[in-house]
């Protein structure tokens, strides 16, 4: 009875099980952002690197 008593009040194991759902959903919100904006900003730095191959090619 006393073991399972004690096993009941240990809430060392919470704290574990609560860091590792922060970091999950972390991680939830970066590939959520990534997915959104990642072909928005795959397109902008394509154009940036356009205009400075253009750039280059038009230097002297």
């Amino acid at each position: 009875m006393r073991l399972i008593r004690s096993f009941l009040c240990n809430e060392s194991g919470a704290t574990a099980i609560e860091y590792g759902l922060i970091a999950a959903l972390i991680g939830t919100a970066i590939i959520g952002g990534v997915g959104a904006y990642g072909t928005e900003l795959g397109n902008m730095f394509n154009g940036v690197s356009s205009k400075i191959d253009n750039a280059v090619s038009k230097a002297p």
